[in-house]
């Protein structure tokens, strides 16, 4: 059987970017850009005002001036006026530009008003330098910086910057497209009244979860175990989406026709069966067209962990993150776990972050490949190494988040 390590390898080698599409701003949020955004002007683009105060010369608190006239007051928004009387000092708002003529500001808390003769302010704390409650013009990014850069995902802080430099649409990677198979005579849909030997659809709908959170789309299809009705259906499919995720009929059960019909089919198998559990049967191909096919095992469990170690890194990669994007994180054992079997163990844990920071993993462990809801009591699947079969407590791990 392959190992993991190889099955990654080979479904990532069939990774290949998906076009870009132009979007509107406001429908770029989760994409993956791919174009560079520069500044079109300074960040901030004028010396701006960071408290409501008064802007004054620092030169004249140095030469021991401490009380100013009011020539004016200016609120963000207003187009600057030089000051006329450098003895002088303008009242301010946050936001605002800084006057010509003045290079301070001293804020509301630091000064006494009057009004006798006319408005004058007295400083009461002097600021430490020239500059103060001045956010610099082009003190955080120059005009022509290059401020977002091809492969990254698009949070609302993105979002933001995009915005501020005027860029009303974007180029973003397409949404992968992709085809979810529920097989099986034994399934009957989510809304049905089962029979006591049928089972409600499940992977469909948890497969289309996961995808609609990795900003894909999808659409669920259910095939029967009959090999003329998948060799009838399978084309389309193939010809239509990226990638067709099957979940069901790969193993060696005698309505196991999967295998046959997507070779059959013109689909080119890349690998059967992986050391692992669970889902060994785990079944990859690729249509002439360029269609991937993930033949998942049918066990709930066993869809998830392949979907989640297999299925998600490639389809980051097709949409042109980084690799770092596709890699796991990392966790510490909080507890002793036995597997003998020379398989790699995908284990259910508990996550929680220690108080020194370290990411701790509590084994949850389903009670098998069937145990759908034992899911829910997990945060993530630890991988565990084929070559050992005693994990000690405090031992460090890839983890497979999926919450």
């Amino acid at each position: 059987m392959l190992s993991v390590e190889d099955a990654t390898r080979q479904v990532l080698a069939t990774a290949r970017p998906l076009p870009s599409k132009t979007v509107p701003l406001a429908q770029a949020v989760g994409r993956v850009l791919r174009q560079d955004v520069v500044a079109d002007r300074d960040f901030p683009p004028y010396p701006r005002v960071t408290m409501d105060g008064i802007a004054l010369q620092f030169s004249t608190l140095q030469a021991g001036q401490l009380t100013f006239a009011i020539e004016r007051t200016q609120l963000a928004g207003a187009a600057p006026q030089p000051l006329a009387d450098s003895q002088a000092a303008v009242e301010i708002m946050t936001g605002a530009v800084l006057p010509p003529g003045t290079d301070t500001v001293i804020r509301y808390e630091d000064v006494e008003f009057s009004h006798e003769p006319s408005r004058r302010a007295t400083v009461r704390v002097l600021p430490p330098r020239a500059g103060h409650n001045v956010h610099a013009q082009g003190s955080d990014q120059p005009a022509g910086a290059r401020l977002l850069t091809p492969g990254r995902v698009l949070s609302p802080a993105e979002i933001a910057v995009a915005a501020t430099v005027g860029a009303a649409t974007l180029a973003v990677t397409r949404r992968p497209r992709l085809a979810v198979v529920s097989t099986g005579d034994e399934i009957v849909d989510v809304t049905a009244i089962p029979l006591p030997h049928q089972i409600r659809r499940s992977n469909g709908p948890m497969l289309s979860a996961a995808l609609a959170l990795a900003g894909c789309e999808s659409q669920e299809f259910h095939l029967r175990d009959d090999l003329a009705s998948l060799k009838e259906e399978l084309p389309a499919l193939l010809t239509n989406f990226d990638a067709v995720l099957l979940s069901g009929g790969v193993s060696k059960g005698q309505a196991d026709f999967l295998p046959q019909a997507l070779r059959e089919s013109g689909v080119r198998e890349i690998f059967h069966r992986v050391a692992q559990r669970p889902g060994q049967p785990f079944w990859f191909g690729q249509a002439p067209g360029g269609a991937v096919v993930f033949a998942l095992p049918g066990n709930p469990v066993a869809t998830f962990a392949n979907y989640y170690r297999y299925v998600q890194p490639w389809l980051r990669q097709c949409q042109g993150l980084p690799a770092e994007a596709s890699q796991p994180a990392f966790a510490e054992l909080a507890g002793p776990v036995e597997f003998k079997p020379a398989l790699t163990y995908f284990l259910a844990v508990r996550l929680e972050h220690a108080a020194d920071g370290r990411l701790l993993a509590y084994p949850a462990p389903t009670a098998g490949s069937g145990d759908l809801a034992g899911l829910l009591a997990a945060d993530g699947l630890v991988e565990l190494a084929a070559e050992q079969t005693q994990f000690a407590a405090g031992s460090v791990w890839p983890v497979w988040r999926f919450r």
